[in-house]
């Protein structure tokens, strides 16, 4: 932004000195324009920081040798104004320390910074310039060199990216009803005893209690039968075969039920997995070798041949491990209808006794206001010393910028794993401390604090680092730190939804590229959605083309 301007001040100073009368005032002939340049030529909110950088071009003639000058930024706004440092000029003969700008003309250059105030969008730039010649100060008039500032960088989101942990409750359960028969040594005979037995008699009970239970819903039924590995992988794979025929046979009188027509027969043969989970329970001298056989070969036969070997202890395992593996199962797998969320809201104000640490979790999840939500973590951090319910309440207390609250809470979880350290960065970022911040999100390293990385970038002005950052991430972030490093077409492809802001931000778009449909297509979806942010635009330097 260029202005050309009379500098009569100057001119009036060396009329009105009465020792130089008019001759000297015509060795002392300035020029009339100086040149002024602003970049940017609209002043923009940067980082912390309204920067300009200002450009000043003195013709010939324009210093006397023996005049100074002061001259001082102000930036002027509804209701304040912010006054920059004063920057001196000097002529060639003055014996001073300010920077000299010679007669023969010349330029100058200074940046000077203001802080973001509100109503800076509304804000001008000025200079006021003070000269000084033979003890005499002449007020030079003031000039304006830029008009509004841009603060398209406050659409940023600043509050942090975190998510609440989520419970582990389960809608349905699925679960198992099972009992066992156990055969005799080289025997598929179902022993009549065995149709009495304690595992027998459970699932019994537990089939009479899903039957007269209507959360419960049966989804299949199986057998499974089994041979101890010993005697050769071909005997012992029919001996299964032939136990899983006996056990269907038996499952009438197991259940006390018909056999289902879709009943899964199933023959294991050797049960290689069933020994080697009996072995790693038992107190065998000699398990950690057995162990080791199991982990060096998979052909059954040498298995057997190797742990035959060991003499001593196989015996042992003869005599009080291959009998637990002679069986075949009866399964029946049912899925359990859990508490519904309105039930769990229901029992969390009559009863909340009744509910586990999960389903708490889950009645807060679904809880509208905050204070109950509050309650309910506190009682799940009572009763279940729950760290998720911990950080859920830090959580609550980050949404309402309760920064040392929320840190309070993030302190007493046992294991600090990286979604602790990025709520902790973003404790660090609502107290104001960027560099303790990002520090943590580098910690952290999950997807939420490599965005709360790239919003420090932002608030930081390092557009074009902030755009790299969330190049992956799209979002309202990703779409303002394209727009302010000037990618346009990835900050309209960060945008994924309708809402007021990102309508917004596609107006801003359509403004930066010359659309002036676009502008008035997207502010008016913002009237419609939300009237406190298109007022906004009324006064947004963007748009100021287009009112």
């Amino acid at each position: 932004m260029k202005n050309i301007f009379r500098l009569i001040g100057l001119c009036a100073m060396v009329v009105a000195a009465a020792s130089c009368g008019r001759s000297r005032a015509e060795q002392m002939k300035l020029a009339e324009n100086i040149l002024i340049d602003c970049d940017p030529e609209i002043l923009a909110l940067v980082g912390d920081k309204i920067p300009a950088n200002l450009t000043v071009t003195y013709p010939a003639g324009y210093f006397h040798p023996k005049a100074t000058l002061d001259v001082t930024p102000v930036l002027v706004y509804a209701g304040g104004e912010q006054v920059g440092p004063t920057f001196n000029y000097q002529g060639e003969k003055v014996l001073d320390n300010y920077q000299v700008v010679p007669t023969s003309g010349g330029t100058v250059r200074q940046h000077v910074d203001f802080a973001y105030e509100e109503g800076v969008e509304n804000a001008h730039l000025e200079l006021r310039s003070v000269a000084h010649y033979k003890g005499r100060d002449i007020a030079i008039p003031t000039l304006k060199v830029a008009d509004g500032t841009i603060l398209t960088q406050m659409l940023a989101k600043p509050h942090g990216s975190y998510s609440y942990k989520q419970d582990a409750y389960q809608s349905v359960l699925h679960q198992q009803a099972e009992g066992q028969v156990m055969y005799d040594y080289n025997s598929s005979v179902v022993k009549n005893n065995e149709l009495r037995s304690q595992s027998v008699k459970e699932l019994q009970a537990a089939l009479e209690a899903i039957a007269a239970d209507p959360r419960y819903s049966v989804k299949g039924s199986r057998v499974v039968a089994y041979a101890s590995p010993e005697g050769g992988q071909a005997y012992n794979a029919k001996l299964s075969d032939q136990r899983a025929a006996s056990a269907k046979e038996a499952w009438s009188k197991v259940t006390g039920e018909d056999t289902p027509d879709n009943i899964e027969i199933r023959s294991v043969g050797q049960d290689w997995e069933g020994f080697k989970e009996a072995i790693e329970k038992s107190n065998l001298s000699d398990k950690d070798l057995i162990l080791r056989v199991l982990s060096m070969y998979s052909d059954p036969a040498v298995r057997e041949r190797e742990i035959r070997n060991m003499s001593q202890v196989y015996t042992e395992i003869n005599k009080n491990v291959f009998p637990e593996l002679r069986r075949a199962r009866f399964i029946t797998d049912v899925d359990y209808q859990n508490y519904t969320d309105e039930e769990l809201v229901e029992l969390s104000n009559r009863a909340i006794e009744a509910l586990d640490e999960e389903g708490i979790l889950r009645v807060a999840s679904i809880a509208e206001k905050p204070a109950r939500k509050a309650e309910l973590y506190e009682q799940a951090v009572k009763r279940f010393d729950s760290d998720r319910a911990r950080f859920n309440l830090a959580a609550l207390a980050l949404d309402d910028e309760r920064p040392d609250a929320a840190a309070r809470q993030l302190r007493q979880i046992k294991e600090q794993d990286a979604d602790v350290l990025n709520a902790l960065g973003v404790v660090e970022l609502q107290r104001g401390d960027r560099k303790a911040a990002a520090d943590y999100f580098r910690r952290s390293g999950t997807p939420e604090a490599k965005a709360n990385l790239g919003l420090i970038d932002i608030l930081d002005g390092n557009y074009d680092a902030a755009a790299r950052q969330l190049k992956d991430n799209g979002g309202l972030n990703a779409a303002v730190a394209n727009i302010l490093a000037g990618n346009l077409d990835a900050a309209e492809a960060a945008i994924k939804c309708n809402c007021a802001k990102a309508e917004y931000l596609r107006a801003i778009i359509a403004a930066r590229r010359g659309s002036a449909s676009g502008v008035k297509a997207h502010l008016d979806a913002v009237k419609e959605k939300d009237e406190a942010l298109y007022k906004r635009s009324q006064t947004d330097v963007e748009f100021a083309n287009y009112r």
